[in-house]
């Protein structure tokens, strides 16, 4: 008996074994039912894999003609602090507060964005701010010495002029249509290298809040940016100008990722009115505003809801007149929902001067509807601080 158990016991536990697997891998060849767990299934394509290109080379041969490097120099002058007799209160006297002088040249390099072929460039502020002489040198050899058209510190952003035939203008792409993960190239003059490209994605777009400048709404890559690509170009796959290379956030001083470029939709409002007006005109309410805290929010019974609190009244100014006060909650300016008070004043900083826009305000518990004439802000010296 037990020979015939040993004989036949193996064959049916495999089978039992070969059927619980069956059972658990095809339920439904014995009647019981596929749980559905919701997972969403691609379609089955009989087409080749996507691939993307290969090669970027046309949309750099496209646009690196129009990306230039420029060399700044800049007059330091400082008093000789450095010398010991310099703290001397005989010394100054001496001297009647002229104390010795030193003198010397600064070199700095950068890029810059050839935007039309009248000669119009567009680079940062940073780079061309207080320079006694900028040399342009284009990719075909040429190079020249470029004026300064304006500038507006407030987006770090410069309009220069050269003179030259036949320039390569660069072909603009629409940065409002970007997409996170899009292919970007930079290209510029990091180091003093000589013209370079580097390739990344789109990391995040609306970047702000980063005490970069006043009015930020920046584009973050992982393309490589180091000192000397400010003022270049950040194009697309295809070779359009989507953003101007402004700034890194490094730990190192070098590339780690994470750098930022000005929207070329912003940057073109920006050389528009420094062409035509010789600044930038912003508008103005004469207004600080500040973030609806939780805390804040509690107090106004304005739990789950956007809104920013002015802080403070300009006197005289287009709020004040309007009858904007201090502790008012600001819930809308002209029917867009104020989330927070940079994008609302950067809002009110894109309205033309003398426009009227409807404020909406919560005040003691109850709604108000303000009327203001937007003001002109006034320009942000150039001057060193």
């Amino acid at each position: 008996m037990f020979n015939a158990l040993r004989f036949f016991g193996w064959p049916l536990l495999v089978g039992l074994l070969v059927a619980l697997l069956i059972i658990q891998r095809y339920p439904q060849l014995v009647g019981i039912k596929e749980r559905d767990i919701g997972l969403r299934q691609a379609p089955l394509v009989a087409t080749t894999p996507q691939q993307g290109p290969y090669s970027y080379a046309n949309a750099v041969a496209g646009a690196a003609p129009a990306v230039a490097n420029l060399y700044t120099t800049k007059l330091i002058e400082k008093t000789e602090q450095q010398a010991p007799l310099s703290k001397d209160p005989l010394f100054q006297r001496f001297f009647n507060d002229n104390l010795p002088r030193q003198r010397r040249m600064e070199s700095s390099l950068g890029s810059a964005v050839i935007m039309s072929p009248e000669g119009y460039l567009l680079t940062n502020n940073h780079v061309t701010a207080n320079a006694e002489q900028i040399v342009v040198a284009l990719k075909d050899g040429r190079e020249t010495l470029a004026r300064v058209i304006g500038s507006d510190p407030e987006t770090d952003l410069a309009v220069l002029k050269i003179d030259l035939a036949d320039l390569p203008a660069i072909t603009v792409g629409h940065s409002d249509r970007i997409r996170v993960g899009d292919v970007t190239l930079a290209i510029g003059n990091p180091f003093g290298v000589g013209q370079t490209v580097t390739m990344g994605i789109i990391s995040a777009t609306g970047r702000n809040q980063l005490g970069l400048n006043t009015y930020e709404d920046f584009i973050q890559t992982d393309a490589a940016i180091n000192r000397g690509n400010s003022g270049g170009a950040l194009v697309d796959a295809e070779g359009n100008l989507i953003g101007i290379n402004t700034a890194i956030i490094s730990e190192s001083g070098g590339s780690q990722g994470i750098g930022f470029a000005i929207p070329v939709k912003l940057a073109l409002e920006v050389m528009k009115s420094i062409i035509d007006h010789g600044q930038v005109i912003r508008g103005w309410l004469g207004v600080e505003v500040q973030s609806l805290t939780q805390e804040l929010a509690e107090s106004f019974g304005q739990e789950g809801r956007p809104g920013i609190v002015v802080a403070g009244v300009y006197r005289d100014g287009p709020a004040a007149r309007a009858g904007l006060q201090p502790g008012d909650l600001i819930l809308s300016i002209d029917g867009v929902q104020s989330a927070d008070g940079r994008s609302s004043m950067n809002q009110v900083a894109r309205a033309r001067p003398g426009e009227k826009i409807d404020i909406d305000i919560l005040r003691n518990g109850k709604p108000l509807t303000l009327t203001a004439e937007v003001g002109m802000r006034a320009p942000v010296s150039t001057a060193p601080k």
